[in-house]
């Protein structure tokens, strides 16, 4: 499992059971066991206390995101860890660095976590409610869409570089 999958996965164990208890547990605790129990010699372990740090400083925002992408469901309806998995996916695609964490990366870890933990329909549910916050963020303005053209130059590129490390030509090689 990737590193910071992992890390995913220790947040969102970490946060459910916190959330599970109502909040009354110390939550540092739990984070603390659940990496050494899960993730012993995690190579970033600062990605997953910067994840938890954040989820919960915005945890309101966060909240308040969710009612409006799915006002059918009142946060406090959802299942605790598709509750915790929107809120680890919202954070990563509102406060993340793009650079860093991409979009679509943020939506598609979030959805795999929810398929992982969570019951039949909870990647289709993560799916659908990140989907509409990025569409949002599309339409504001917030996450601009890499051209079609540039997305084809970007492939050419990868598959030249990978020809190469192959042994063989990139296509822009000389023969």
């Amino acid at each position: 499992m990737a590193t910071r999958h992992l890390a995913r996965s220790v947040v969102l164990q970490s946060l459910y059971e916190w959330d599970f208890y109502g909040r009354k547990n110390d939550l540092t605790v739990i984070i603390e066991r659940n990496i050494s129990e899960f993730a012993p010699g995690i190579d970033e372990p600062e990605f997953i206390w910067k994840l938890v740090k954040g989820i919960v400083e915005q945890m309101g925002k966060l909240d308040q995101i969710i009612v409006k992408a799915a006002p059918e469901w009142p946060v406090e309806q959802i299942a605790i860890i598709d509750r915790n998995a929107l809120r680890l996916g919202l954070y990563e695609l509102l406060y993340a660095d793009p650079n860093e964490v991409p979009p679509k990366v943020a939506i598609n870890e979030a959805i795999e976590i929810a398929k992982n933990y969570g019951g039949p329909n909870s990647g289709k549910f993560i799916n659908g409610v990140l989907g509409t916050v990025y569409k949002e963020m599309q339409a504001s303005g917030q996450i601009k869409e890499q051209p079609k053209d540039e997305k084809k130059e970007e492939k050419s590129k990868e598959q030249s570089f990978a020809a190469k490390a192959k042994g063989g030509k990139g296509k822009d090689d000389k023969k």
